[in-house]
């Protein structure tokens, strides 16, 4: 497909999607920065608080629900006898470490040690991998299919799951992608359509994999940056054999890592659309060819968080302790700030600490919202850069991986210990409450129409306001007398 043709297929391809007000069809839905417009969207909630529904999830995983057709789909790994437990918070294997050196053990016992308790290897466990079919309204399980059974293709940090990677749809077919074992397409049936197995490549530590596919036209596109060799590569969608796949020169200097958990973004703009991808290091966009647009350095060793555009600006979040950068569209050639510098040509503005290490921001009423996975909450401008506050969210707001929410002049913070703190929307920081559901949780939500589809690690709840929120009574015509 010419470079022409395959633009004129990206700027259709989420077309069927987009006719469902409902579908929420990829990580951090259907613009990549999840907010939603709908009056109704429930602000509180509980274990029973206007819950419409609640079903429990064999296994786990941390992947998102998707939306589409009155759909909720989900994948979960469950493995055959126990499996090790994941726990809140970042630091415990550090915090490990650091005792275990303190008693004196070399590098090597320590890591043999910290890999025991915290890493489950593929020798440790059988694993059965699922994709499940959910009514929306009711919950009622549909269909369920086990795309593979085995060994894992490779490990997982306690932390992490095996099916961390979001599923994508185009309203049609549904697609699924575990990194280093393969991609499985079905139609929303769930008959199977084909599978594409994948080379097994070392991610670093054995943390496990995170960054989920995306659609462009055509093709579906996935980021596989791992210790041997990163690359980007897009797999023809009504057959799954691959288009197109470009090595990656990202990652520091020898020995140092160059694995990754970044979901693509594609960003359309100017009938321009490129893929924006953030690796160890460095930034790089891509056309949907595959060629090479424009990179930008300053990135950290370990990044997570998302890039996506609000209002003409890219934002790219370099990680925890790097830059927060706002690009403008056109950029070409190498874009990197120089020492010293906070902006240039191609980038309109960074702030030199506002990266996180987990959570992806939310673009919303011209701020950008960004919280840090020990709670710290920043809010910047979305055009100057400015910061307006940085604060703690609460003092129980200890832990977030999941990405934030707005609707309805509110700011949502699901906590991984199942807490959602809403917070007004404005320049001054108000707490407005906090909804509980008791259950450890680092999938971000759906907003699917009025209803919010969460997930926590051992249940899948649908959020919906039991009755209709209270409009404000009009006010008495004056009369003049």
């Amino acid at each position: 497909m010419s470079l022409a043709g395959l633009a004129c297929a990206v700027m259709l391809a989420t077309g069927d999607v987009r006719g469902d007000e409902a579908a929420w069809p990829q990580f951090r839905g259907p613009d990549s920065n999840p907010v939603s417009t709908n009056a109704q969207l429930a602000e509180r909630w509980g274990k029973t608080e206007n819950v419409e529904w609640s079903a429990e999830i064999p296994g786990r995983g941390w992947s998102s629900p998707i939306v589409t057709g009155g759909k909720v789909l989900i994948t979960s790994a469950t493995t055959d006898g126990p499996s090790k437990s994941p726990q809140i918070g970042t630091e415990y294997s550090n915090e490990y470490v650091a005792e275990l050196t303190k008693l004196g053990l070399s590098e090597a016992q320590v890591l043999e040690k910290v890999t025991a308790r915290d890493i489950e290897l593929p020798a440790e466990v059988q694993l059965h991998y699922f994709l499940s079919c959910r009514d929306l309204k009711t919950g009622k399980l549909e269909w369920q299919r086990e795309f593979y059974a085995g060994r894992p293709p490779g490990g997982r940090h306690r932390k992490n799951s095996f099916a961390s990677e979001t599923p994508v749809t185009d309203g049609k077919s549904v697609f699924v992608y575990v990194a280093n074992l393969g991609l499985y397409a079905f139609d929303l049936k769930g008959r199977p359509l084909w599978s594409t197995r994948l080379e097994a490549l070392p991610i670093y530590l054995d943390f496990g994999t995170g960054s989920s596919p995306v659609l462009a036209g055509g093709l579906l596109v996935i980021v596989n940056d791992n210790e041997k060799q990163p690359f980007i590569a897009a797999h023809d969608t009504k057959t799954g054999k691959e288009a197109w796949r470009r090595n990656r020169d990202v990652g520091g200097n020898k020995g140092q890592p160059r694995s990754g958990w970044v979901t693509p973004y594609v960003w359309r703009h100017g009938g321009r659309a490129e893929i924006v991808t953030v690796g160890p290091g460095v930034a790089i966009s891509y056309d949907l060819a595959g060629n090479e647009l424009w990179r930008m350095s300053g990135m950290s060793g370990a990044p997570v968080p998302m890039p996506f555009a609000y209002e003409g600006l890219l934002y790219v979040n370099g990680g925890r302790g790097r830059p927060l950068f706002a690009v403008r569209p056109g950029a070409a050639g190498d874009i990197s700030l120089k020492q010293g510098e906070r902006a240039n040509e191609h980038v309109a503005w960074s702030d030199p600490r506002g990266g996180t290490y987990l959570p992806t921001a939310v673009a919303y009423d011209g701020a950008l919202y960004s919280v840090s996975e020990t709670g710290i909450l920043s809010r910047f401008d979305a055009k100057s850069g400015a910061l307006t506050y940085k604060t703690r969210i609460d003092p129980a707001a200890t832990a977030f991986t999941s990405s934030p929410w707005a609707c309805n002049g509110k700011v949502f913070f699901l906590s991984e210990e199942g807490r959602t703190f809403v917070v007004a929307a404005g320049e001054t920081y108000r707490l407005l409450h906090v909804n509980d559901l008791d259950d450890m949780a680092l999938a971000s939500p759906a907003l699917s129409g009025d209803r919010l589809v969460m997930r926590t690690q051992h249940r899948l709840y649908s959020i919906r306001r039991s009755t209709p929120p209270t409009r404000p009574a009009r006010p008495e015509p004056r009369v003049e007398s």
